[in-house]
């Protein structure tokens, strides 16, 4: 129901993007009628950010609601960059850090849809380094510190394990175990490497579970970058050009930003609101490197993300072309690890109580458990630097968020959902 009614609205939404949103520094919310939202309810989420921008919580932010497949609020608050005082533009860049892992995860399933690679195929097939890899086992000493023992796998990671993070690769910054600490202590990000190099460095060193058992955030979408590459013979940004970014019109989504023009538009968090885990610091977009970061790396604009969700609410299609097949989006929007597929939540298990995962996002399977308001069937991912989006296809709705500030980035989840959906009246 959702894509017969996204259809016909696609030429309304196509004219309001087919330029760069040029709003004024205080514009007035745009809501449209029929959009089943109440104006004077909607005012809450303006009060609420304008209170944090006033009391020195968060810099700035940007805010694109979509309903019906037409835009029904925007809004621009605060400053892009506090250091300079530049106000908050529609047209920021932002560092979305893990909102890069559906545009990754979206190419990958394009190279599944054209028979070039499966869901079941081991990572090794494509990295061969991955065929050696061990699982990390803690142990007990006889003195009582923990010690790291290494065990084989039960069976080979798979595409499917890198897209929904159940494949024993884990993220060494947040979190607690000897097999973290090897991450850490392995000085991962060293140097100036490439894709092909990182993978590489990933592989020798040990899983912190069983492939297929448990699911945890990890550098696994990274990976999937690298089989991109080598299954295109193209750079992971070149293939996602090709295929996504500039079909789409995303002229703003990169790996880096290397034209001096656009650099000035860079959002920037407040100076001591930078650091999105265990010594780890925002990265600075104007100095480009070898690597791209398909789990983590991309910057974006609110314009350049809604086209892409536009895409995926609209069954794969946008302004006539096709990009994803609309059972390729349900299958992806579907939860790979419920009690069907064995595999449990890891303990920094970061959909929250009451969702799943699908390939490339969180899935909500519980209309209750969660601390947010929210539908059964919604799917949605955010980023450590604090943007987020979120797609709802019941009722017929999805929301992009983008400002950078990570120590609110949970709490604006919530009171997002909680504000959006309390001022739906249909």
């Amino acid at each position: 129901m959702f894509v017969r009614k996204f259809a016909w609205t696609l030429i309304i939404t196509s004219i309001l993007f087919g330029a760069r949103l040029t709003l004024a520094e205080e514009p007035s919310p745009l809501i449209s009628n029929g959009s089943g939202f109440s104006a004077e309810r909607l005012e809450n989420i303006d009060n609420y950010v304008k209170a944090d921008i006033s009391k020195g919580v968060i810099p700035g932010a940007v805010l694109v609601i979509v309903r019906h497949g037409k835009i029904i609020y925007q809004k621009v608050w605060g400053e892009r960059d506090p250091a300079t005082k530049a106000p908050m533009s529609a047209d920021a860049i932002f560092r979305i850090y893990s909102m890069s892992k559906p545009i990754t995860t979206v190419a990958a399933m394009m190279l599944v849809e054209d028979g070039r690679i499966g869901l079941q195929d081991p990572v090794s097939k494509f990295i061969p380094q991955f065929a050696d890899v061990k699982v990390g086992v803690e142990k007990k000493a006889d003195d009582g510190h923990a010690t790291l023992d290494f065990a084989a796998p039960f069976r080979p990671i798979t595409l499917q394990d890198l897209m929904r993070h159940t494949s024993g690769i884990t993220y060494g910054f947040f979190g607690e175990g000897l097999v973290k600490k090897a991450y850490l202590d392995s000085h991962l990000f060293l140097g100036d490497f490439d894709n092909e190099e990182f993978a590489h460095r990933i592989a020798k060193l040990p899983l912190a579970y069983q492939p297929g058992t448990t699911w945890d955030y990890s550098h696994s979408t990274d990976i999937l970058g690298r089989v991109i590459e080598v299954v295109s013979g193209k750079s992971l940004y070149g293939f996602e050009r090709e295929r996504i970014l500039e079909p789409l019109g995303m002229n703003d989504t990169s790996f880096y930003v290397t034209d001096a023009a656009k650099q000035s538009r860079i959002a920037e968090p407040f100076s001591q609101d930078r650091k999105i885990g265990a010594d780890v610091e925002f990265n600075n977009p104007r100095v480009s490197g070898k690597w791209e970061s398909g789990g983590g790396g991309m910057v974006s604009t609110a314009t350049d993300y809604t086209r892409f969700l536009s895409m995926l609410a609209n069954g794969g299609v946008l302004d006539g072309r096709r990009y994803l097949g609309p059972t390729t989006i349900a299958v992806m929007t579907s939860n790979h690890i419920g009690a069907a597929a064995g595999i449990v939540p890891g303990p920094y298990y970061l959909p929250g109580p009451g969702f799943g995962f699908g390939l490339g996002f969180a899935v909500r399977t519980e209309p209750g458990v969660s601390s947010q308001l929210g539908r059964v069937g919604e799917y949605n991912w955010g980023g450590a630097g604090g943007t987020a989006f979120w797609v709802d296809p019941r009722d017929e709705l999805f929301v992009v968020f983008m400002m950078q500030s990570p120590s609110q980035r949970l709490r604006y989840r919530i009171a997002l959902h909680n504000m959006i959906y309390g001022a739906m009246e249909q």
